[in-house]
């Protein structure tokens, strides 16, 4: 099969494109970093083609949707995006667009053209890479980020629903994992108090429980499921208070 993963040169994404070589796939790598694509590349098994594109800009998305079309992406890895950590009122608006055109806009669109794909061939995988970020009610500091993400899970719970209802061989799933030791965290300025898990192992279980369970909801590891849980009984006040407490400013 054929894989797109896009921010794939460093981080989970480089690790789902690893993984998914490994087991055989033809992968193509989208990201901003032509170095880190380059690097990337020299590190996968099988055949691989980069591709340098800021998500951002309105242009460099059509030539992905082009690829997605011309290639019939058998599996669509959404995993591009970013954070800022500052006050809402301080944050530069120019980079909370630019978030939203990242985190929600391309996720939006190249899902959408890769689902017009599979449904035709009746058969495929789209994971859209959210954060525990979103299935919380809010998060201070980081607004737009957690906004975005709640986002990208409402999205993805919608289609999956729509998919099973007309019993299409399509999985839909979204990944929402705690905080991963990557260079979100330093692109976002952010600091979490809680251990942070490790790209590979995200990957590694997000791609079992999508590609072999057909999972929706993937959230690695047993605090952000038992957080998951606890917030049900909780006051939204009381969530993002303690949303708040595991996360300070990073250098």
């Amino acid at each position: 099969m054929k894989a797109l993963i896009t921010g794939a040169s460093s981080g989970m994404g480089l690790e789902f494109a690893k993984l998914l070589s490994k087991e055989g796939h033809e992968t193509f790598l989208v990201a901003l970093d032509k170095d880190g694509l380059e690097k990337a590349q020299q590190l996968l098994p099988n055949k691989s083609s980069i591709m340098v594109k800021d998500l951002s800009r309105a242009s460099d998305l059509k030539d992905v949707c082009e690829l997605i079309e011309k290639e019939h992406i058998d599996i669509l890895i959404n995993n591009a995006g970013f954070a800022d950590y500052n006050e809402f009122y301080k944050a530069d608006l120019d980079r909370d667009l630019n978030m939203i055109d990242v985190n929600v806009k391309a996720v939006h669109i190249l899902a959408k053209y890769a689902l017009r794909e599979m449904v035709k061939r009746n058969k495929g995988f789209v994971l859209n890479v959210a954060s525990s970020a979103g299935l919380m009610p809010g998060g201070p500091m980081m607004a737009t980020y957690y906004a975005t993400k709640a986002y990208v899970r409402s999205l993805s719970e919608s289609i999956n629903h729509e998919m099973r209802a007309k019993n299409r061989n399509i999985v839909v799933s979204v990944l929402c994992p705690g905080p991963v030791d990557t260079n979100f965290n330093a692109t976002a300025k952010v600091r979490f108090t809680i251990k942070q898990m490790t790209p590979q192992r995200v990957a590694k279980y997000a791609l079992r429980q999508m590609m072999i369970k057909h999972k929706m909801l993937i959230i690695p590891g047993i605090k952000m499921k038992l957080a998951k849980f606890a917030s049900r009984f909780l006051p939204d006040k009381t969530v993002i208070k303690m949303t708040r407490g595991i996360q300070t400013r990073g250098k």
